[in-house]
C-alpha cells in the first residue's frame, strides 16, 4: 500500500455581519480549522484536522511533508512520525510545523485502522473503558448561548441545565475579563476581536485587583450555591496572568474544590508553576499549549501539574499524545484530552480516552456536537446523558460528507505521487 494523494481543505471565514445573521452569538470555529485526507492505491482515505491558521498548516504540509510521505507505505506511522519530526525541527518545531504533523498522524491511524479492519482503539490495545465522561466547555454555538450564559447572566441556571442533560462538569474562564487586551495603548480596555466574537487572548496581567479577584470568584461561587458539589468546576486562564496575579487567583479558588485551575500562567517556566502548586491547594492542570512528550516533561516530572491535558491535533496527533500519556502515567497523573477544536479531533480524542488506563474526562463543547460539527462529518460523535462512547467501526469511524470539499469557498490543495 503507498500514499498517492494528500489533499487539505479549509475555508475562509465570512463577514462578520453575514455571521451574525446565520449563527447569532457563535463564534467562526470552523474557518481557523484544516482537513487533511491522504489517499492510498488501494483505494483508502484516511482523514486528519488541526486548528489554528490553516494556510499555514496547508503549506508545511504540501511543501514540507508532502514529499517525504508520497509513494511511502502508510502503515509505518512511527517511522513517519520521527522522520517529519526530525525535518520540522530541523528548523524549529513548534507551531504549524507540530499542527502539521499532528493532522497527518491522525489520518495515518485512520488509515491504519480501515487497512485493519479495526477501530484506533483496538490498535492501540483495546478498551480500558467502555464510555469516558464529558465535561461543557462553555462556548457559544448552535442552539446554546453557553458564554453569555455564565458571563453575563447567571451561572447557576447553565450549570442546572448541564446537570439535566446528564453532564456532571463544566469550564469557564471568570478572569480574563479583568486582564489587558490586545488593542495597545491607543485604545485600552478594547476587545480585539477575530472571526465573530471577542478571543481569549490577551497580554500578560500583572494585576488583579481585589475587586476584580471578587468579581471572578463570584461567577465560581454562583455555581456552587446553586448545584453544590453535584457539578464539577474547571476554571481555565489562558495563559493570562503573572505569578503573583495566579498565586492570588489560585488561593481565592480554594474553597470551591475545582477539578483544576487550567494554565492560569504561560506554560514557559516550569518553576513558576512548581512554587504556585507549593502555595495554593488548588489542583493545577498543564494544557494544549504544550507540544509533544518533550514539552509535557518538565512540568510531569518536576510535579507541576496535576492534570495532563494534551491535543491530539496539536502535540502531535495519536502517536504522541499515547507517548504523553505514559509518561504520565509513571509519575501517576491522570490524562485528561482538550478539544475546542473540531469534529475528527474529537472523534480521534475519543479512541485515545477510551484506550488510555489513565484517562479520566473528555472536554466537548455541547453547542458544536449538536451544531456544526455535524455539518463536517456524517456522523455525531456519540454523547448522551454525559458519557462519551464510540462505534465498534474500522479506522476513526466517521468520515467528511461527500461534498465537503466542492462546497462554496473550500479551499482544496492537492500533492499528487
Amino acid at each position: 500500500m503507498k500514499i498517492q494523494r494528500i489533499e487539505t481543505i479549509h475555508f475562509p471565514p465570512l463577514p462578520d455581519d453575514q455571521w451574525t445573521q446565520r449563527q447569532g452569538t457563535s463564534r467562526q470555529a470552523s474557518p481557523n480549522c484544516l482537513w487533511v485526507r491522504v489517499f492510498t492505491d488501494e483505494g483508502l482515505c484516511g482523514l486528519g484536522e488541526t486548528y489554528y491558521l490553516p494556510r499555514a498548516v496547508a503549506a508545511v504540509i504540501h511543501d514540507l511533508a508532502a514529499p517525504l510521505l508520497l509513494g511511502r507505505d502508510p502503515r509505518d506511522i512511527e517511522n513517519h512520525w520521527c522522520n517529519l519530526f526530525a525535518l520540522v525541527n530541523f528548523c524549529g518545531y513548534a507551531g504549524a510545523e507540530l499542527r502539521a504533523v499532528s493532522a497527518l498522524d491522525i489520518a495515518l491511524w485512520d488509515l491504519a485502522g480501515q487497512r485493519a479492519g479495526q477501530p484506533i482503539y483496538a490498535l492501540l490495545g483495546g478498551r480500558s473503558r467502555a464510555s469516558v465522561p464529558v465535561y461543557n466547555t462553555c462556548v457559544s454555538s448552535g442552539n446554546y448561548d453557553d458564554y453569555h450564559a455564565w458571563f453575563s447572566r447567571d451561572p447557576g441556571d447553565l450549570a442546572e441545565d448541564l446537570l439535566a442533560q446528564g453532564v456532571g462538569a463544566m469550564k469557564f474562564w471568570p478572569f480574563d475579563q479583568f486582564g489587558p487586551t490586545l488593542a495597545g495603548p491607543d485604545r485600552p480596555g478594547q476587545d480585539f476581536s477575530i472571526w465573530g466574537g471577542p478571543t481569549a487572548a490577551g497580554a500578560l496581567g500583572h494585576r488583579i485587583d481585589a475587586d476584580a479577584l471578587r468579581r471572578g470568584v463570584r461567577l465560581v461561587e454562583a455555581v456552587r450555591d446553586r448545584v453544590g458539589d453535584r457539578l464539577a468546576i474547571a476554571v481555565e486562564g489562558h495563559a493570562r496572568w503573572d505569578f503573583p496575579s495566579a498565586v492570588k487567583i489560585a488561593r481565592a479558588l480554594e474553597p470551591f474544590d475545582l477539578m483544576w485551575l487550567e494554565e492560569i500562567m504561560p506554560p514557559d517556566n516550569v518553576e513558576a508553576y512548581v512554587e504556585l502548586k507549593s502555595r495554593a491547594r488548588t489542583p493545577i492542570c498543564q494544557s494544549e499549549r504544550l507540544f509533544t512528550r518533550f514539552g509535557f516533561r518538565p512540568f510531569i516530572e518536576r510535579r507541576a501539574t496535576d492534570i495532563v491535558m494534551p491535543d491530539v491535533a496539536w502535540c502531535g496527533g495519536v502517536t504522541e499524545v499515547r507517548k504523553i500519556a505514559a509518561l504520565a502515567d509513571v509519575h501517576y497523573l491522570p490524562v485528561t484530552l482538550h478539544d475546542t477544536i473540531g469534529p475528527v479531533a474529537l472523534w480521534a480524542s475519543a479512541h485515545l480516552m477510551l484506550h488510555l488506563p489513565n484517562a479520566t474526562i473528555m472536554e466537548h463543547v455541547r453547542g458544536y456536537v449538536d451544531g456544526w460539527y455535524q455539518d463536517v462529518l456524517v456522523d455525531r460523535v456519540p454523547v448522551e446523558r454525559g458519557e462519551l462512547s464510540l462505534p465498534d467501526r474500522p479506522g476513526l469511524g466517521t468520515r467528511l460528507h461527500d461534498d465537503f470539499a466542492q462546497r462554496p469557498g473550500a479551499c482544496v490543495e492537492v500533492s499528487r505521487l
